[in-house]
């Protein structure tokens, strides 16, 4: 049997991932590179899953990109909307799926799957920064803690504070001024996160909550933000430890599919 290797390449607006599968089933390499459409970040995705696997771009049977720039992807054999490639990507991880929530660096995402792992319907927020990776990397800035620990210094909190402003702007200049009358960090990182999870979970009422429910994307990994989800919803939420790779993973389980369907 020869195997058939398959890429998917996921262009978001803060992040380039790319997933290298064998078989449609292996996941032989991935990478992460965080600056997205627009700049090297999708280069060096690639460069890096080819070279971990050993492999170079004409031994790939098949390539398929997804995410905000993927019209811009000269080397696709195909592109997908990120609504789809997600879907499959957490479909593959738990085919209990059923919810999908998507925290994008520009957008809010929330899909319904079928018993099969089919897109049903889906909901989107695109037009305001509230609650998507873009705001976390605002605040992030303002109380001078990296994105990628603010999650754990959430969980510290005794007394999360109110962050009542739903503009990222205004949120700011709220969260400079209860700086200066000494809140604790951990209260102030505490009500950023509730009030990212109290946008998110508004959104996600208005499409139907059905269990399993599984997020997607980078703010995934901020325990922060799924414990205040999880609290707004009212249910168990679930998380993988390549959640950023959903959508790359996606693109790549789709194009074993029409690799597989052209060679017929």
């Amino acid at each position: 049997m020869i195997d058939i290797y398959t890429m998917g390449v996921d262009i978001g607006s803060t992040a380039s991932k790319a997933v290298v599968l064998k078989n449609g089933k292996e996941v032989i390499s991935s990478s992460i590179i965080s600056v997205g459409a627009g700049t090297s970040g999708p280069k060096r995705a690639i460069d890096y899953v080819l070279d971990e696997a050993n492999l170079s771009i004409k031994d790939l049977d098949y390539i398929v990109s997804t995410g905000y720039g993927r019209k811009g992807f000269q080397f696709n054999d195909k592109q997908i909307s990120e609504l789809s490639c997600h879907g499959k990507g957490v479909y593959f991880d738990n085919n209990k799926a059923r919810t999908v929530i998507d925290i994008g660096g520009q957008d809010i995402k929330i899909l319904k799957l079928a018993d099969n792992g089919r897109l049903l319907n889906f909901i989107m927020n695109d037009k305001c920064a509230a609650g998507t990776g873009r705001f976390l990397d605002v605040m992030s800035k303002v109380i001078e803690i990296p994105v990628d620990k603010l999650g754990e210094k959430a969980l510290e909190s005794k007394n999360p504070c109110t962050i009542s402003s739903t503009c990222t702007v205004f949120a700011e200049s709220e969260v400079i001024s209860q700086l200066s009358r000494g809140v604790k960090t951990e209260d102030l990182v505490a009500g950023i996160c509730k009030s990212v999870a109290a946008r998110v979970s508004s959104l996600a009422m208005r499409n139907g909550i059905e269990e399993v429910v599984v997020m997607s994307g980078g703010v995934a990994k901020n325990k922060g933000v799924v414990k205040a989800m999880e609290l707004e919803l009212g249910t168990k939420i679930y998380t993988s430890k390549d959640c950023q790779l959903n959508g790359a993973l996606g693109a790549s389980l789709y194009a074993y599919e029409f690799f597989k369907k052209e060679r017929r």
